[in-house]
């Protein structure tokens, strides 16, 4: 069984290859021109405060089998994370206890704390890590609080991002191409960001899944969207055949923006 330690030290980070106008008059024109100016402010304003999003990472040292969880689950708060909306920037991982067989691994836990009036697209990387000796895999959307070589890119920036950049992972966890991704969430789009959490399980392999960002192997594809309306259910791929949709472990959560 292989124990995580934070001491060792890997290569460099890998990276993962996969307007507005002026409107200006006089008269009822500049009124007009005053209004726009004013709306257009608000609308910059949308989304504001922090989006502290949580990273709980678990392992289970009988089936050598690691997941993470970015938000609580459906039907199951043993794997509960503290992700939210706020205006104060979280700084510790809030996470559940685990269910006594699978346990909080804190090396791997991770909060980013994202101040959404920073820019206009929130990118969210998804970075997938694969262990191919035992089919052991984990998903970083946060740089682990403990270990660096699983970082990732997630961000806030005015730029919509198309290529993940991931950590290089310790040499036997390695990046996945297959199933890490980013999405550039435009926070003007909506009202809500909704996070959608799909957790997998390969019975065969003994080994967990976990996508909130659509990769380019869309099996595992997410319903995560900027939108107006409040998701309530999760849209999940249907995964492989042999990791297949768990769903007290999938769940939706979504956090108004402003």
């Amino acid at each position: 069984m292989r124990r995580w330690t934070a001491g060792r030290v890997a290569g460099p980070v890998l990276t993962v290859v996969l307007g507005m106008g002026a409107f200006t008059g006089t008269g009822t024109g500049a009124a007009a021109s005053a209004e726009g100016t004013a709306a257009g402010a608000a609308d910059g304003a949308a989304a504001s405060g922090y989006l502290n999003l949580h990273q709980c990472a678990y392992y289970a040292s009988t089936l050598d089998d690691h997941f993470s969880t970015f938000v609580t689950p459906s039907a199951d708060n043993r794997y509960a994370t503290g992700t939210k909306r706020s205006s104060t920037a979280d700084t510790t991982a809030n996470c559940g206890a685990g269910n006594g067989n699978h346990v909080p691994i804190p090396i791997l836990h991770g909060v980013k704390a994202l101040n959404l009036g920073s820019g206009r697209y929130l990118n969210l990387q998804q970075c997938d890590y694969y262990r191919s000796a035992s089919t052991d895999r984990f998903t970083t959307l946060v740089t682990p609080s403990g270990d660096g070589r699983y970082s990732t890119g997630t961000k806030v920036s005015n730029s919509p991002e198309t290529s993940p950049t991931c950590g290089p992972g310790n040499g036997n966890h390695v990046p996945n191409p297959g199933l890490s991704g980013v999405k550039a969430l435009d926070l003007n789009a909506g009202r809500y960001l909704n996070l959608h959490q799909c957790v997998y399980y390969s019975e065969r392999h003994k080994s967990h899944l976990t996508s909130v960002v659509t990769a380019p192997d869309t099996r595992y594809s997410t319903g995560t969207n900027v939108s107006d309306t409040a998701d309530t259910r999760p849209v999940c791929g249907p995964g492989n055949g042999d990791y297949v949709l768990i769903p007290i472990l999938t769940a939706v959560k979504s956090l108004p923006l402003g």
